[in-house]
């Protein structure tokens, strides 16, 4: 019997990295009935470890790790562009008073977070920026885990079910964050791509994209899906490690765009002046690019300057409140229930 369909609330957190995911986020949300997701990007094997330990000792509800596949190409970029992007950045890292970071390649250390996952098994392990091998899907189902992939493209939906997973995550452009499938310039918003895969696919589907309300989770399950993945909605709880500017910004009703200026890879953020600038570029070269700038964007962090910091958001973020997370996923689910509801009572005027 799948996770989904034991679920008693159709939502899950969506797995943000880089500091919202918390353990204490994922455990709220799993023991409000939804699924909580640990975000296993960017951080060491031995802190993915430490991370699911604590959240069992939160809950004892089931939870799932993300994981960050490593460049199926080997990190290949363009060099002369990365250092092109380099130097056009360098005056920005001397305002702020530190050193670009080296644009170096890497796998994210996903060898060791894929065997802590085999040896410590979870009860869903989750993919993006493409599709896990054969060998690491049935290796991961072996030990009783279940493997969803991440897509942003019908045919890649298709190509995820011929490996094996037991669910497809349906990632509409509208979703905050990195694009989780590859190529990462697949632009369907979540509803048409959601019905789209459900014409090709016999998995269960779950929606990920702009959904920050009741109504929003109402959408995707009549289109077909079996839970409504939410990310933005949840950086303002309280469990969540959002940083204060980026909790100001997202509260705004400033718009987001998809931007490569950050980490070398197409991500949806609230518009800031760093975006403005440096959007036109930013060379494709994820993580090298992550790695040149990553210490002029904790700088920005670590001051509070929102108008260099990536402030990662879907474009329903004005949507988000200041809940604590469990009380959200009640939120969510009687909003969904009620919007259902008005739904078919208009309806019936239709005769």
């Amino acid at each position: 019997m799948s996770v989904l369909s034991v679920l008693p609330r159709p939502i899950i957190a969506a797995p943000m990295a880089g500091g919202p995911s918390t353990p204490a986020l994922a455990a709220a949300v799993s023991a409000a009935g939804g699924l909580g997701f640990l975000a296993a990007g960017m951080i060491s094997a031995d802190r993915l470890a430490a991370d699911v330990a604590e959240v069992r000792t939160r809950t004892d509800r089931p939870f799932g790790v993300n994981v960050f596949l490593p460049d199926a190409n080997g990190g290949a970029v363009d060099a002369v562009a990365v250092r092109a992007y380099a130097e056009r950045l360098a005056p920005e890292a001397r305002r702020h008073g530190v050193t670009l970071g080296e644009p170096v390649g890497g796998d994210d250390a996903y060898p060791e977070k894929l065997a802590a996952l085999l040896a410590d098994p979870v009860p869903v392990v989750s993919f993006v920026f493409g599709l896990p091998d054969l060998a690491a899907v049935a290796a991961l189902r072996e030990r009783g885990t279940e493997v969803w992939a991440t897509v942003t493209s019908p045919d890649a939906a298709s190509e995820a079910v011929g490996l094996g997973v037991d669910a497809v995550v349906v990632q509409g452009t509208e979703a905050g964050g990195h694009r989780g499938g590859l190529p990462d310039d697949d632009d369907y918003g979540v509803l048409s791509l959601l019905r789209l895969v459900a014409a090709r696919c016999d998995r269960p589907l779950v929606a990920a994209g702009g959904i920050a309300d009741g109504a929003g989770v109402a959408a995707v399950l009549t289109a077909g899906a079996a839970a409504a993945q939410v990310g933005t909605a949840f950086l303002r709880c309280p469990e969540a490690g959002t940083s204060p500017m980026h909790r100001a910004a997202v509260a705004g009703t400033a718009p987001t765009a998809l931007t490569r200026a950050f980490t070398g890879k197409r991500a949806r953020g609230v518009v800031n002046d760093f975006l403005r600038r440096h959007d036109g570029s930013a060379p494709v070269g994820y993580p090298q690019v992550l790695h040149l700038t990553r210490p002029l964007l904790a700088a920005a962090k670590g001051s509070g300057d929102a108008s260099v910091a990536n402030l990662w958001a879907g474009q329903a973020h004005a949507l988000a409140t200041e809940t604590p997370a469990g009380d959200l996923v009640a939120e969510l689910t009687a909003g969904a229930r009620a919007a259902l509801t008005a739904a078919v009572e208009r309806s019936g005027a239709w005769g």
